[in-house]
Formats: structure tokens, C-alpha cells, sequence
């Protein structure tokens, strides 16, 4: 599969409301799911647009594939540094990690592995840091998750 030109995938756009005071717009596609809880998604980011603010709940790995991933990591309610992720740049993450990202001046492709045996992704959260929902496995292969995250 080509992950950079596939017309076959199936994109679930992800857009915020009026609760968030940042542009959310990027799009999730799921490539493979197995079921002892590995996914593989690939995320793709307008030019400066965000993601919701999130807290991986599992193992996860990502791989910058286009564009720039720009990262703000978070401890407590403090924002830390900005980190830019280039094409090529690998990470991986334990659960817990909280952050915030957006796509570059030409947005981002990003594919992340993520292993979730009891079948919990992220939690979305809101601007206090309160969970606003838990994303699962099964939100994301049954394209429930667009109705959550709106």
C-alpha cells in the first residue's frame, strides 16, 4: 500500500466546535487493526492546524511521513517546549503522554502504531485537562469517532 498517494483510504475528518479556541482540522484513515489490540493509523494535518488536545492511554509510535509535526508537550496545566518533528523523525511514547499538535506551514502525514490491549486509544481533553471522551479501537473502525471528537 502506498501510503502517500492511495485514493482507496478512508479519511474521517476530525473538526472542532466552539469549545476549542484553536483551528481543528486533520483527518484519521485506519490501516490495519489486529485483534490483540494493534492499530495502525495514518493522521493527516492541515497547514497549521491542530488536533485535539490529547493523552495517549497506550503504547504508541509515530513516524513524521510529509510536512512537520509541531509538538507541545504538557505536564500538569504547563505547556513545555515546542518540539518540530521533520519527515523521517521517529518517536516512541509511553501511555500518559499528554500533548497538543499541529501540522507545518504545509501540514503533516504522520502514521502511528499503538498498542491497546484493553482496547483504549486517547482521551480528548478539554482545556482544564478533564477527559472529555476516551477514543477506543472500536470508535475508530467503526467511524464512530468523527461523532465523538464533534
Amino acid at each position: 500500500m502506498n501510503l502517500l498517494e492511495n485514493s482507496d483510504l478512508k479519511w474521517i475528518h476530525f473538526t472542532g466546535d466552539d469549545r476549542f479556541d484553536y483551528p481543528i482540522d486533520y483527518y484519521g484513515a485506519v490501516l490495519s487493526v489486529s485483534d490483540d489490540g494493534h492499530i495502525d493509523l495514518l493522521y493527516r494535518w492541515e497547514p497549521n492546524s491542530y488536533c485535539h488536545f490529547h493523552r495517549h492511554v497506550c503504547a504508541t509510535t509515530s513516524t513524521v511521513l510529509a510536512g512537520e509535526l509541531h509538538v507541545y508537550d504538557y505536564a500538569g496545566e504547563q505547556s513545555g517546549d515546542k518540539r518540530i518533528r521533520a519527515a523521517g523523525d521517529y518517536a516512541a511514547k509511553d501511555p500518559g503522554d499528554v500533548h497538543m499538535e499541529h501540522g507545518g506551514p504545509d501540514g503533516a502525514l504522520v502514521l502511528f502504531n499503538l498498542y491497546a490491549p484493553d482496547g483504549k486509544l486517547a482521551d480528548f481533553l478539554g482545556p482544564d485537562g478533564e477527559t472529555l471522551t476516551t477514543i477506543t479501537l472500536e470508535d475508530m473502525t467503526t467511524g464512530r469517532i468523527a461523532q465523538q471528537a464533534a
